[in-house]
């Protein structure tokens, strides 16, 4: 594929990121440690939970079409981006595996009679897996990618601006709820969407620049090579 096919593709499989992502919460019902939600029905864990399995596919789908795309500025960043992008998703895969056996054994409609300390345990799982995932991973690869979009100039300086600042707060206030020190404080959030959201419309409309020199690493020129001996004769 073009590299604009894939910084297109990249694009939208984040805003695909944020539609599941947002979706599944209103299908769970909310978090199991609010006391006034109510548990979610059959239908809606299963929809939840199918939302975050396309969640999951479409995380890692950002990493591997953004891999061509930023390897040659900065192969060590744009490996490590979809390392993380894979151990975010893998998280959140493990959410969705502690909650199905809320609704019932696999492909019956059966009510599995769980006694609702352990529904509570299993959905407190889940929300734990959430904070992990989304929560503590998704700072450490939105600073890393910001900073190779800062640095290479790769992106309006704006949008890598709300992924430097996003990320660590974001962070902090995930590290903070672990601790019991406050709940989520949905305001610090605001940066990281509007990092992603503003990397996938330019992504979308304008795609990343061209790349350097295929012989460059980490798009620093590479050294001057002596040309290989070329025998003449027998």
């Amino acid at each position: 594929m073009s590299a604009r096919v894939m910084s297109r593709l990249a694009g939208t499989l984040y805003l695909v990121t944020h539609v599941t992502s947002v979706a599944a919460v209103f299908l769970y019902g909310g978090s199991a440690a609010d006391p006034s939600a109510s548990p979610p029905g059959r239908v809606s864990v299963l929809t939840g939970a199918l939302l975050e399995i396309v969640l999951a596919i479409a995380i890692v789908g950002t990493g591997i079409a953004l891999l061509p795309l930023l390897w040659r500025w900065g192969r060590a960043t744009a490996g490590g981006y979809l390392a993380l992008r894979a151990l975010e998703a893998s998280v959140i895969l493990a959410g969705v595996v502690v909650l199905l056996p809320l609704v019932a054994q696999p492909g019956t409609p059966a009510d599995p009679g769980l006694d609702p300390a352990v529904a509570d345990g299993l959905r407190l799982v889940h929300d734990w897996t959430f904070l992990v995932g989304p929560g503590l991973i998704v700072p450490v690869h939105t600073v890393l990618l910001a900073w190779l979009l800062w640095r290479r100039g790769l992106a309006p300086r704006v949008i890598a601006a709300l992924g430097l600042i996003g990320g660590p707060l974001v962070g902090a206030m995930n590290l903070a709820v672990m601790f019991g020190l406050t709940g989520p404080v949905t305001v610090l959030a605001l940066p990281v969407f509007a990092w992603e959201v503003g990397l996938a419309a330019y992504l979308i409309l304008r795609g990343l620049p061209g790349q350097p020199d295929p012989d460059s690493v980490d798009g620093t020129p590479a050294p001057y090579r002596q040309p290989s001996a070329v025998p003449v004769g027998g």
